[in-house]
């Protein structure tokens, strides 16, 4: 399953793969994997990537076209 908004997030802040794989230490490969939906999204990342976009988990994960966090 490809994620739409986890990708469309890091093109409109105008950020390389490469950077954002380099947050979550692993390669530009993989991450361009997690984004086409050939790898599945741990927790650990998909947290890592809220945090990192200041977004929800719901938002990274299509589930909501709202980005913003609801505490």
């Amino acid at each position: 399953m490809q994620f739409k908004n986890l990708k469309d997030i890091r093109i409109d802040r105008d950020i390389k793969q490469k950077d954002v794989a380099a947050f979550l230490n692993v390669s530009q490969n993989t991450y361009s994997q997690y984004e086409t939906g050939d790898i599945s999204l741990t927790a650990e990342v998909l947290i890592k990537l809220s945090d990192y976009y200041g977004v929800s988990i719901d938002y990274l994960l299509d589930r909501t076209n709202d980005p913003e966090l609801h505490h």
